[in-house]
């Protein structure tokens, strides 16, 4: 009980103290959400900083202005997502193979059923580009593999690192922008390791409603949901974990956009969320 009180004073104080210093310093304030503050990576912020990142999230979210906090979000991956996937360690082998690969094995049996082939594998978040590459060899009866990523640095990186692979490109660019000009009929979309949940429920439904207007195309993705998100209970989307990202019911809103489920499992991961992997096809 006492621990329980210290940590909701703690709480308090903490974005009392936030609150104050972004009114003191409000051309800071605007400099953080500017470079987006979705991550806290090690040695990124002062503690001054951390506290009023806290006490921006935190308002943005009291006033349920999720809009905003998509906007956060998509400064952060692309003023430093660069950084953050040079900081990390190789989720690639640690995490992706040994863990989600499998859906890769289900989706080639399903596009070996398909009477067209399929040119276009397209990777939504390809971060260091690691899958795409992979992706290139696991399905080498497709010709194009498109990696787009929001951070411009990252992108260069991946187009110097894998140059020698003439399969793949790497594309500087929202995805709803680049989905709009070049989308095409027969491709495979993928997401891997969190990248929908940076969207708002309205933006995504949107998107995949984007995605199914094209014509036949399949979608992979390999998503976190909040571990305390109970779909009966509550069947919309909603804020979870640290970085007030968005816990989707992907099965619905798939659904709605008018797509067919073909897979949907789930993993355990930690102790805020787990990873969901969905294999959809319009």
């Amino acid at each position: 009980m006492i621990k329980k009180l210290r940590s909701t004073i703690l709480r308090v104080l903490s974005f009392t103290v936030g609150n104050f210093l972004v009114f003191l310093f409000p051309r800071k304030a605007k400099e953080l959400s500017e470079k987006g503050m979705t991550l806290v990576m090690k040695n990124s912020l002062s503690i001054s900083e951390r506290l009023m990142r806290d006490a921006i999230m935190k308002k943005v979210e009291g006033k349920a202005d999720n809009d905003t906090l998509a906007n956060l979000h998509q400064n952060f991956w692309k003023n430093q997502g660069n950084a953050f996937f040079s900081s990390t360690d190789d989720n690639f082998n640690s995490h992706f193979l040994p863990n989600c690969s499998y859906i890769l094995d289900l989706l080639k049996e399903e596009l070996s059923s398909e009477p067209e082939a399929f040119t276009t594998f397209v990777e939504i978040g390809t971060g260091k580009g690691n899958v795409l590459n992979y992706l290139s060899s696991k399905f080498p009866e497709i010709n194009r593999f498109v990696g787009i990523d929001l951070s411009e640095d990252q992108i260069s990186s991946n187009r110097d690192k894998f140059s020698n692979n003439i399969k793949l490109e790497f594309v500087a660019s929202d995805a709803v922008k680049w989905v709009e000009k070049n989308g095409k009929p027969n491709t495979v979309f993928l997401t891997a390791g969190g990248v929908l949940e940076y969207f708002t429920e309205e933006q995504l439904n949107d998107f995949l409603k984007q995605i199914n207007n094209l014509g036949k195309s399949y979608f992979v993705a390999m998503e976190p949901n909040g571990l305390d998100h109970d779909f009966g209970l509550n069947p919309n989307s909603q804020l979870y974990g640290h970085e007030r990202s968005f816990s989707h019911n992907y099965s619905k809103l798939f659904k709605n956009a008018g797509f067919t489920i073909w897979h949907m499992s789930h993993k355990d991961w930690n102790e805020q969320y787990i990873q969901c992997l969905v294999g959809a096809k319009s």
